[in-house]
């Protein structure tokens, strides 16, 4: 029996695996030659797997969490599920501060796949996360589209001019919209590419003197109430069975290849099953517990409050050649980018500075009437940021079987909540996915260096 703690796993810098990718670290590598088995384990029909109830522990209750507490005591009502969150308030969680929006408009097919399902399923919140008392959770789902706009050069500007800009502030240049627009109609989305006058007929507040295309979600795409969809989750979670527990996990027992215990900063320990690492942008840390290097970094994201006096609809989420984004909130508009200063782990205050220096010059040009536009207020909030490849990374590290990952989904998590949540389900119940096949986003592809790169990641 061995003991994992945040005191005892020599640490690593996750940054390691892009900056280095030919190599990964030795713990990988041996882990990977465990990978075949594990693959073969989540392959396994429901039939094969053992009628034992599940006792599984989630660590995080924020939006992923949550889904997945929800669909564990949905799926299997005897499974015992026991949520640990240690931030009940959700005052830092990035499910709460999230813009919360949903798209279909990704460079990857599983993401596309992935959104479509999520679509569905929000449209249809209501009736599926209705509570025993007749509650109803409006989530105000707003299907107004997404708006990719190419520049008429490469050159990304100084909104998107930060670390990894070429990959995070979206596609610089009509070659990569059409690429990924060729994706997306694979899938089925219901894209269209627009000329430059064709933005103008449709968008007459928008200036396309520096455009080449654009790329339009006509259905599927838009946003809604993160806030109301996390706690809606946990609240049917918690009436379907789960518990909540106000904690922090401090370490693990491990016995062999499997995790046994976790162990609470308190002293108490949960017994599992199943430990399921859903801790957002802490995921590298609760990952460390078990001497696992994760990948994912806190990346702070201000996101800016906007008034203007021009009326203008229809207004579609906008992404900029720049890197920026904003689309209306209420009266109002909401908008950030990726900063050039981009630390892992800065603290949660906005950066005024900022939208005067940088995000405002750039919505000033692209939309003539933000000229006149106000700064209401902002607050900051974290990106769980994959520095491997900008996509999820599920299901169980090659060398424990019994801890899985539902971490890296830099900035397009919370839509994929509902289906990664059933889909984290699958394997824990049935050791396979069921419904919708993401083993493309399993944890071997970290192992065994094989990135699945998301180039469509906004701020």
């Amino acid at each position: 029996m061995r003991t994992g703690s945040h005191k005892s796993p020599k640490q690593r810098n996750p940054s390691d695996f892009s900056a280095h990718p030919g190599r990964v670290s030795g713990f990988a590598l041996a882990a990977g030659r465990l990978s075949s088995r594990v693959q073969s384990q989540c392959n396994k029909s429901p039939n094969e797997q053992s009628r034992v109830s599940k006792q599984v522990v989630v660590i995080g209750g924020g939006v992923m969490g949550s889904a997945l507490a929800y669909w564990l005591t949905r799926l299997d009502p005897v499974s015992r599920v026991t949520v640990v969150e240690r931030d009940p308030s959700y005052a830092h969680a990035s499910s709460a501060l999230s813009a919360a929006s949903i798209r279909q408009q990704f460079s990857t097919a599983v993401n596309v796949r992935i959104s479509q399902a999520s679509i569905a399923f929000l449209r249809k919140a209501a009736d599926e996360l209705g509570s025993g008392d007749g509650a109803r959770p409006n989530i105000g789902l707003r299907e107004a589209g997404y708006l990719y706009l190419a520049g008429a050069g490469a050159d990304v500007g100084a909104a998107g001019a930060g670390a990894g800009a070429g990959v995070e502030a979206g596609p610089a240049s009509d070659t990569q919209l059409r690429r990924t627009h060729g994706v997306q109609k694979s899938c089925g989305a219901d894209v269209v590419l627009l000329s430059p006058a064709e933005l103008g007929k449709r968008f007459s507040w928008l200036n396309t003197s520096d455009l080449s295309l654009g790329s339009l979600g006509l259905s599927g795409e838009g946003w809604f109430d993160g806030y109301t969809l996390l706690t809606a989750f946990a609240r049917k979670a918690r009436e379907q069975g789960a518990r909540y527990v106000n904690g922090d996990a401090s370490s693990f027992t491990i016995e062999g290849n499997r995790i046994t215990d976790v162990i609470l900063a308190d002293g108490s320990h949960i017994g599992c099953t199943h430990v399921i690492n859903a801790a957002g942008p802490w995921a590298r840390h609760i990952a460390a517990l078990a001497g696992v290097e994760l990948p994912v970094s806190a990346r702070r994201r201000t996101v800016y409050v906007i008034s203007c006096p021009t009326p203008m609809s229809p207004f579609p989420l906008l992404i900029d050649p720049t890197g920026f984004w904003i689309r209306p909130e209420g009266t109002k508009y909401i908008a950030g980018f990726s900063p050039a200063d981009d630390r892992d782990d800065q603290p949660l205050q906005p950066d005024y500075a900022a939208f005067e220096n940088e995000l405002w010059p750039a919505l000033a040009h692209r939309i003539p009437a933000f000229e006149q536009a106000r700064l209401e207020r902002a607050w900051a909030g974290y990106f769980e940021m994959n520095t491997f490849d900008h996509n999820a990374i599920l299901g169980p590290h090659p060398a424990l079987e019994n801890f899985l990952f539902m971490n890296g989904f830099s900035g397009h998590g919370i839509q994929q909540a509902p289906i990664v949540g059933r889909a984290i389900a699958e394997l824990v119940l049935h050791g396979r996915f069921v419904s919708l096949d993401l083993s493309e986003l399993l944890f071997s592809r970290i192992t065994e260096n094989r990135p699945l790169r998301e180039a469509n990641v906004i701020g």
